[in-house]
C-alpha cells in the first residue's frame, strides 16, 4: 500500500477530510519552499501538491503561472524539485507529496530514471497534466513497480466513457476538476459537481478529491461535504507571490501565507 492509500484510509477511518495544498516548487526559492512545505504540514495538510515548473504551463490560470516563472527564473527544474523532496523527507517521513506537473520534463529525464529518482527521495504520486491514460503505461508500470501512484484528473466535460478508462488507470485519489477552464477560476456550481462525484463513486472506490475553485474556509467546507477531500491551490499560490525572495521570509509571513490552509482545516473538521 502507498503512503498516498495509508493517509487516505486513516483519514476514512477517523472521518476526516483530505486537505491537500498544491504550491510551485522554487516560487519565491527552493529553501523557502522547504519551509512552506513543513509549515503546510503544520497547519493540517495530509497531503501536498508540488508543482514543478514547465514553461508552458496550460492548463493554470495567471496566478500560478506566475508562480511557475518566478520559479523557472530562479532556476528551478525537475532535478531540483526531487532534491528538494529528497530535503524534506530529511524530516518528514510520513506526509505524502504528489509531483504536479507537465509531460516534457519527464521525457527529458527518461521515464526509467524519473521514476527511479522519485522512488529514492520519497515521492508518492505523480500527476502529469497533458499525459492521455491510453499512452501512460510506459511511465505508469515503472511507476507502478516503485509503489507510486498515478494520479489522473477528471473534468465536467469528461464523457462517461472517457472516465472509465481514467479510473482504470488511477490510483492513489481522483482529482475532480470543479470548474471547466483552468486553475484559480471563480465559480462553483455545487449541485452539478454532486451530480458528477456520486456518477464517479459508481466507477471507483478511490478516494475523490475536488479542486479548482476552491479558496477559502466556506468553499473547503461545501466541496469537503461532496468528496473525501479538497485540493486549494491558487488561493495560496496568490499569497506565496506576495513574499520576498532570497530565503528571507519571515516566520510571520509564512504563517500569514498558510493562513488559507489553516482554516480550511479548521472548516473541513467541522463537517
Amino acid at each position: 500500500m502507498s503512503r498516498i492509500s495509508e493517509v487516505s484510509a486513516v483519514a476514512a477511518q477517523q472521518g476526516r477530510k483530505l486537505l491537500i495544498p498544491y504550491l510551485v516548487a522554487g516560487d519565491p526559492d527552493l529553501p523557502t519552499t522547504l519551509k512552506l512545505l513543513h509549515k503546510l504540514v503544520a497547519d493540517g495538510a495530509d497531503m501536498i501538491e508540488l508543482g514543478v515548473p514547465f514553461s508552458d504551463p496550460s492548463s493554470d490560470g495567471p496566478v500560478i503561472q506566475r508562480g511557475v516563472e518566478r520559479a523557472i527564473a530562479g532556476g528551478t527544474n525537475l532535478a531540483k524539485v526531487l532534491d528538494l523532496v529528497a530535503e524534506f523527507r530529511r524530516q518528514n517521513d510520513s506526509t505524502p507529496i504528489v509531483l504536479m506537473g507537465y509531460l516534457n520534463p519527464v521525457e527529458i529525464m527518461g521515464y526509467e530514471a524519473f521514476a527511479a529518482r522519485a522512488s529514492e527521495v520519497g515521492v508518492d504520486g505523480v500527476l502529469i497534466v497533458d499525459m492521455p491514460p491510453s499512452e501512460s503505461s510506459g511511465l505508469r508500470d515503472l511507476l507502478k513497480g516503485k509503489h507510486i501512484d498515478t494520479i489522473f484528473l477528471v473534468a465536467p466535460t469528461t464523457t462517461d466513457s472517457r472516465c472509465v478508462q481514467i479510473v482504470a488507470n488511477c490510483s492513489g485519489y481522483l482529482y475532480y476538476v470543479s470548474l471547466k477552464g483552468v486553475t484559480g477560476a471563480a465559480l462553483l456550481d455545487t449541485e452539478s459537481v454532486r451530480l458528477s462525484i456520486e456518477k464517479l463513486r459508481t466507477m471507483t472506490d478511490l478516494p475523490i478529491v475536488i479542486g479548482f475553485g476552491i479558496k477559502d474556509a466556506a468553499s473547503a467546507r461545501t466541496m469537503g461535504a461532496l468528496s473525501e477531500g479538497v485540493i486549494i491551490g491558487s488561493a495560496l499560490v496568490e499569497r506565496i507571490e506576495k513574499l520576498p525572495s532570497g530565503d528571507s521570509a519571515s516566520a510571520q509571513q509564512l504563517a500569514d501565507v498558510t493562513e488559507v490552509i489553516k482554516t480550511a482545516r479548521e472548516a473541513l473538521d467541522s463537517l
